[in-house]
């Protein structure tokens, strides 16, 4: 029997407990009777609960990895460059609630389109058809938002980040990046990168409190959360 529990310091998270001793988050969907990526849905009274697979999510992987800076909550604001087809940012969607706003950032058409059908059943989800390197075509944003999610694949990710943050992340606001050490130099050692890339974003306001391998569920791979002091240190 799988066993179902709220977690007890992440507002609007819960947890699921396989038989076998698993566990995996689960939010609650805003969308009832509509599946973003063939997720395990699981009816308890009266509301439907989304498994969230960290081998498709490296939000829930870190997650499941003990990710401890957790700013999701019901209204706040949130800025997804890389939303791909929605596959977390629908989760994201269920833990912002009707209250919040996930702005979308996608550069690639064909995804847009299937990131377009998830926003149909998800008011509070907005697509934004824009790449990521030029925060000036998408200045229709309206806030200064509470997070930024960054999963952009991307030599320079970590200057994307910084140059959306100087734009659109409040002073004190959370950032999460998902740092692919192959993408940003095949040659070298992926500690060595993830070093660098660390040392970047330090230098740009950001204080860096987790750094959590995403291994085994996405190979060279870091997830880091920040708090953005909104003050660039040359």
């Amino acid at each position: 029997m799988t066993r179902i529990r709220a977690d007890p310091k992440r507002q609007q998270l819960h947890w699921i407990r396989f038989d076998d001793g698993v566990e995996r988050p689960v939010t609650v969907s805003l969308s009832s009777g509509t599946l973003v990526y063939g997720e395990q849905v699981i009816s308890e009274e009266g509301r439907e609960l989304r498994v969230w697979d960290p081998y498709r999510s490296k939000l829930a992987a870190s997650l499941v990895h003990g990710l401890s800076v957790f700013a999701f909550s019901k209204g706040v604001s949130v800025l997804y460059l890389g939303a791909s087809s929605g596959t977390t940012a629908s989760h994201v969607s269920d833990l912002v609630g009707d209250e919040g706003i996930v702005y979308c950032v996608e550069f690639a058409p064909r995804v847009m389109r299937n990131l377009i059908q998830v926003c149909t059943t998800r008011e509070n989800m907005v697509p934004i058809l824009a790449d990521a390197h030029h925060p000036e075509d998408y200045m229709q944003i309206p806030e200064l938002v509470d997070i930024i999610y960054q999963d952009v694949a991307q030599p320079d990710q970590a200057e994307i980040l910084i140059t959306n943050a100087k734009r659109f992340l409040k002073p004190g606001g959370t950032a999460y990046i998902a740092v692919k050490a192959r993408s940003i130099d095949v040659v070298a050692k992926p500690s060595d990168v993830f070093l660098k890339e660390e040392q970047k974003l330090k230098n740009a306001g950001f204080t860096i409190v987790d750094r959590i391998s995403l291994e085994p569920f996405s190979s060279d791979h870091i997830f880091i959360s920040m708090i953005f002091s909104g003050d660039i240190i040359d």
